[in-house]
């Protein structure tokens, strides 16, 4: 009978196709991921070496990238200038849509990251408090453009996390990320689940398995044990989050009757701290993540400074080695400070100072380390004044509008931002820019006691040579004695580049400096004796405090409303693998207030049952959540049906769509050796009738067991069914917002449909499964 009516719906999809096939295009690799951009026209494909492709419409390649990481999931930025990545060790990588570029590293999860989703704050989920909390970033006003990292020559400051051979990818990146909330969450393998605002600014994280689950009136309390994450989703409207995920559901009172419940679970979250506090979770993290930014600014920075000096005084300490050897060889006890005083001074040059001179050194040896330290000096001031002191300054700036936040503690406080923190920070940050400004004076006094110095060393060379000495510049003896005695065998800019040094001060300074830092209202009165370097840890580690309290803050104000126990595995082997496709979507309530302030979504879940699994085979179940975002669940309208899909045909992939519509893909499964037929199906879902489901339930009992499996009708109104001349296979990539399909086929072919058809077509035809 199912035979009968897969030809009656390939005969009536013949004379009126209802999905435009794009084309049909032979690919040379296997895709295991694929995802459409929401505002372009652009697919995401990752292969099964990890390799990620980006196409367009037209098939058209853009770019390829290999992350050297193997991928487990992918997502793009709501504004689709972004594509995040998670990878089997815990990081996710985010890229640039332009040219696949590599935007930023974090690591967000210690294990496999196994979904992402990032939503953005819908327009119409506006608060009574928008108008008043509206605020202005006025870092533009009074700074020019963020400095960039640092790069010289080819010469780049190592692995920061950021800006992969793109040193213009900070501020694009930080100004694109703030034009609008959003949050990017990421669940891992396991049961951790981390939330990001603009993707960058982690301000909350969860385990599954260590939330208590109440269920009803009983006061019953369970707990997920051994649980992995499999799919999250975050409303529209930030106030509601889905998680799909596998474990063990446990009465807390009696742990060891877990063996039963062990499955697919749908976990209900109420993160309307998100909406409610968006504002100043927005104001926070745009503050937050453009300090985050500069501080890798002052990190790369200072590690090329060191990179640039430590390669001058390298070759400097390489060539002036040389001359206590010689005096050791010729057999007189002297330094080699007391020798160039000696020449200095016009006593009699020794025959190893003149050896080394003339022989060892030479002008062109002495030439070559005076370049060295003049680029270097170059560098470094170049450094300074175009990237490290512009970084420390916008740091100071913005620390000081979080400052002024902090005061504001009814709106505040809530989050987590606390002024204390923020007072210690904001002095770490006003040390730091005094030791920037001590360390670029320090720099250009020894650059330019060294130029001195070779200048004073070149004339002796050519006196000793007997060579004109008529074109080289004059030396300041004072100052030649000053680097013999101050910079032969010492290293001030070393010094402050090195985090465990302890730099001296004459007491009357450290006294007069002490007593400035008081009257100012500062407490770190021995901050000279600091290096740079170690003022810039104390600065990160008041900062990683400061932000650990809103992260902490938000964390413990997301709350479960609930656990929907979906159906049960039975072999902790097929707990781990099981890999049954699933869709979670969102939809405004069609009876919802059309007031921006109130209107409500409905959850949406959609996932294929694995055979035997409920003692159902071959079907898919929908189930939809109605109630706001404080509902319990027992309180929420909780309904579903089943589907069973024809016999001869198994679901191969689904997802849901827009205006409640589900598209399933369809794949026969005979074994014979000609080529199989496939199907897409789009089914409005409201057409099917939903039974209520119990949302208190003892902890072993699955609602939908209860259901009666409808049998899918090809030959009815529920929606449109398409024949695909190929036999499919995961993944199946729909996009909503384009109106697209990609569906990908065992012979390695990729087909692209157009799911939205024109109005006029729509009128002229009659239902596409009669």
């Amino acid at each position: 009978m199912a035979e009968e009516q897969i030809e009656e719906a390939s005969m009536a999809a013949a004379a009126a196709t209802p999905f435009q096939l794009q084309f049909d295009k032979p690919i040379p690799f296997q895709i295991k991921m694929a995802e459409w951009n929401p505002e372009k026209d652009l697919l995401a494909m990752v292969t099964d070496d990890s390799k990620v492709l980006l196409h367009r419409f037209n098939w058209q390649r853009l770019w390829t990238i290999s992350p050297g990481k193997c991928i487990t999931s992918i997502c793009w930025s709501p504004d689709g200038k972004i594509i995040a990545l998670g990878t089997e060790d815990g990081l996710i990588l985010l890229h640039d849509v332009e040219n696949g570029k590599m935007l930023r590293t974090t690591k967000s999860h210690d294990v496999a990251i196994v979904s992402l989703n990032w939503a953005e704050d819908d327009p119409l989920s506006k608060s009574d408090k928008d108008e008043f909390l509206s605020y202005e970033d006025r870092t533009t006003r009074f700074f020019p453009p963020p400095p960039v990292m640092p790069r010289i020559g080819g010469l780049r400051s190592g692995d920061t996390g950021l800006a992969d051979e793109n040193e213009e990818a900070i501020p694009e990146f930080s100004s694109a990320s703030c034009q609008r909330f959003n949050i990017l969450c990421s669940g891992g393998k396991d049961g951790c689940v981390c939330f990001s605002v603009f993707g960058i600014f982690p301000v909350g994280k969860i385990n599954i398995t260590k939330i208590p689950i109440n269920v009803g009136s009983s006061r019953k309390s369970y707990q997920l044990q051994d649980a992995s994450v499999s799919k999250v989703s975050l409303s529209r409207n930030l106030q509601k989050f889905v998680i799909l995920c596998f474990g063990k559901l446990v009465d807390t009172d009696n742990l060891s009757d877990s063996c039963e419940n062990s499955g697919l679970h749908c976990l209900y979250l109420d993160t309307s701290i998100f909406f409610n506090r968006k504002n100043e979770l927005h104001q926070v993290s745009q503050q937050a993540s453009s300090i985050q930014d500069m501080v890798e600014v002052v990190r790369a920075s200072v590690s090329l400074i060191s990179k640039q000096w430590s390669n001058a005084m390298s070759l400097f300490h390489e060539k002036f080695s040389a001359l206590p050897n010689l005096i050791s060889t010729h057999g007189v006890e002297s330094s080699s400070e007391d020798e160039f005083l000696s020449l200095l001074f016009g006593t009699r040059t020794s025959p190893a100072l003149h050896h080394f001179l003339a022989s060892s050194l030479g002008e062109a040896g002495l030439k070559r380390i005076a370049k060295a330290v003049d680029s270097a000096g170059r560098d470094i001031r170049g450094i300074i004044t175009e990237h490290l002191q512009p970084a420390v300054e916008i740091i100071s700036f913005r620390l000081a509008e979080l400052r002024g936040l902090s005061r504001w503690r009814s709106r505040f406080q809530t989050i987590g931002l606390d002024g204390n923190l923020i007072d210690g920070v904001t002095e770490s940050i006003g040390m730091l820019v005094v030791q920037v400004e001590r360390f670029s004076r320090v720099a250009a006094t020894v650059v330019y006691l060294f130029q001195n110095f070779f200048a004073w060393v070149l004339k002796s060379v050519r006196i000793l040579l007997n060579e004109p000495t008529d074109q080289v510049p004059a030396a300041n003896s004072e100052l030649v004695v000053i680097f013999l005695k101050f910079l032969l065998d010492k290293d001030p800019i070393k010094q402050l580049l090195e985090a465990d040094e302890r730099i001296e001060c004459d007491m009357d300074t450290a006294r007069h400096v002490e007593q400035l830092v008081v009257f100012g209202g500062f407490t770190d009165t021995q901050f000279l004796e600091k290096s740079l370097v170690n003022q810039f840890n104390e600065l990160e580690d008041s900062l990683k405090e400061a932000f650990l309290m809103p992260f902490t803050a938000i964390s413990s104000q997301i709350q479960c409303q609930g656990l929907l126990p979906l159906y049960p595995v039975t072999s902790s082997a097929t707990l781990s693998s099981s890999c049954s496709p699933t869709s979670i979507s969102f939809y405004k309530d069609e009876d919802s207030s059309h007031e921006e302030s109130s209107y409500s979504l409905t959850d949406y879940v959609c996932l294929k049952i694995p055979d035997g699994s409920l003692n159902k085979v071959n079907c898919i179940g929908v189930i939809k959540g109605s109630g706001n975002c404080c509902t319990t669940l027992s309180m929420m309208s909780l309904s579903g049906f089943l589907l069973h899909i024809p016999d001869g045909y198994e679901c191969v992939d689904l997802s849901l769509y827009k205006d409640n519509q589900v598209v399933l893909l369809l794949s026969e499964t005979s074994c014979s050796d000609s080529p199989g037929k496939s199907w897409m199906v789009m089914l409005q879902i409201e057409n099917f009738s939903f039974m209520p489901l119990s949302g208190t339930f003892p902890a072993n009992i699955y609602s939908l067991q209860k259901l009666v499996a409808l049998d899918l009708q090809l030959d009815t109104d529920y929606g449109k069914v398409r024949s695909i001349p190929h036999t499919v296979s995961t993944p199946f990539a729909v996009s909503a917002s384009r109106g697209v399909a990609c569906v990908f086929s065992s012979r390695r072919h990729a087909l692209v449909y157009i799911l939205d058809e024109d109005e006029e077509a729509e009128g002229d035809e009659t239902s596409d499964m009669e």
